[in-house]
């Protein structure tokens, strides 16, 4: 807790002279984090997979199974595939392509939540309403633009053009934008009543480590299949 109490208060010593670069970097930080767990996972899974199926351990995440909510077919998930020799080696362009995006995406994120903000305002009489209108203007307008930026941004940050743009979107884009749906109208509804404007990003980029690890996971899958 004392740990957390002065990574706020220097949060809060950088925001007062740059909020907007100060977002910038911790998202930035926060997203090399999300994939460093996503590529420890993915290893983790393909050392399972070369397990005898009665030794092989169940990866689960908030009680849904990653292939699950992936709904991807196997030939889709590099650490099943029959040729795989092992576990790759750590991606090291991988966490700078996912530290760039956060980097990239923070104004864009700074700019939609002050104007959900300005929009829509709560005041002491009324709470309820605003909040459901900012999480609905979220979830159905921010959130599938936003998964479109991070699919073209990550593919062509790759070095893909538009035919492995298209396959990516009709291969992964539905099933991703299905569980985002299932997560995050939750998690901002708790974000958008509680927690003060400044925090916002952080709190969503925090929370999201193990989102943007499942995106991370779900853009390799699909690279190893292309």
């Amino acid at each position: 807790m004392v740990l957390v109490g002065r990574l706020i208060a220097k949060f809060n010593s950088y925001y007062d002279k740059r909020p907007l670069l100060t977002t910038m970097v911790t998202n930035a930080i926060l997203g090399g984090i999300a994939d460093t767990s996503a590529q420890l996972i993915t290893s983790y899974r393909t050392r399972a997979a070369m397990l005898p199926t009665h030794n092989r351990p169940s990866l689960i995440s908030d009680g849904i199974e990653l292939g699950d909510v992936n709904e991807k077919p196997a030939r889709l998930s590099p650490d099943l595939h029959p040729a795989s020799s092992g576990p790759q080696p750590f991606d090291f362009e991988r966490t700078i392509r996912f530290m760039s995006y956060g980097f990239i995406m923070t104004p864009v994120q700074f700019q939609w939540f002050g104007l959900l903000t300005r929009f829509f305002p709560m005041t002491a009489t009324s709470t309820t309403i605003p909040v459901l209108k900012r999480v609905a203007c979220d979830q159905f307008i921010f959130a599938p633009a936003g998964l479109c930026c991070f699919f073209t941004f990550m593919t062509v940050a790759e070095g893909g053009g538009k035919r492995q743009v298209i396959k990516k979107f009709q291969d992964i884009y539905i099933p991703t934008l299905k569980a985002n749906w299932l997560i995050w109208p939750a998690v901002q509804l708790l974000n958008f009543r509680v927690v003060p404007l400044r925090f916002q990003i952080p709190f969503v980029s925090t929370i999201g480590i193990a989102w943007t690890a499942y995106l991370s996971i779900s853009n390799s899958a699909e690279d190893e299949a292309l």
